[in-house]
């Protein structure tokens, strides 16, 4: 997480953008509000879509989130191998735009858990990320978000009707703790930058404008 933030602020810096509203989906929201808890000053307002909060977790990830203390000495144990030159020698490349293509495609033709095979399927995953990155990256699903009550800018929350991976009743509950969010449901499973690119970016930009006309003086 420490490195995560420390690219978002080097991004910021570069692109010379004191505030910026800030966007993730999945644990990328995540990263999104540590981001802003830890650098407020540079946050005008934050996207999340379809964040994981750790009690709100359903099926696979639940259960790995139980297990998160027996992660540790796994992920350590890793990097150490890691750092002892044991380590795959080649990962697969992985063109996210050929993924969203096929599984559009696949999508289009009516297959029933196209998306989840192909989006949430470890085996995958793991075919295109080095391990310990992939453990720490679970570890960071499975924590969550903390001081969801410390975050005092604006909130645009997207969430999937269908709840793959979190559910959405329990996450909107949750998230009743910022003190200005708007929530929105669409119908997806959860990976709405794929099911519901045209619906996800009309209610990013019609928020970004009324964001941007309440702070006009």
């Amino acid at each position: 997480m420490d490195e995560w933030c420390a690219d978002l602020a080097a991004v910021l810096e570069a692109e010379r953008a004191p505030r910026a509203v800030v966007a993730g989906h999945c644990l990328g929201a995540n990263i999104a509000v540590e981001f802003a808890r830890r650098d407020p000053g540079a946050v005008l307002g934050l996207v999340l879509i379809e964040p994981m909060l750790r009690d709100a977790l359903r099926g696979s990830l639940s259960a790995t989130a139980r297990l998160r203390p027996l992660s540790v000495p796994v992920v350590w144990l890793v990097r150490a191998l890691n750092a002892l030159g044991i380590r795959r020698r080649r990962v697969a490349p992985l063109d996210l735009v050929e993924l969203d293509r096929g599984t559009r495609a696949a999508m289009s033709q009516g297959g029933s858990g196209t998306i989840a095979r192909r989006h949430a399927a470890p085996w995958v995953d793991l075919a295109t990320t080095p391990t310990a990155v992939y453990l720490q990256s679970l570890m960071a699903v499975n924590r969550g978000v903390a001081d969801l009550e410390a975050i005092r800018v604006p909130v645009l929350a997207l969430l999937s009707t269908g709840g793959a991976l979190s559910d959405p009743v329990l996450t909107e509950r949750r998230l009743r703790a910022l003190p200005n969010c708007r929530v929105l449901r669409l119908a997806a499973e959860h990976w709405i930058p794929t099911e519901q690119p045209e619906a996800m970016r009309n209610a990013i930009e019609e928020w970004c404008t009324e964001l941007a006309t309440a702070a006009r003086p």
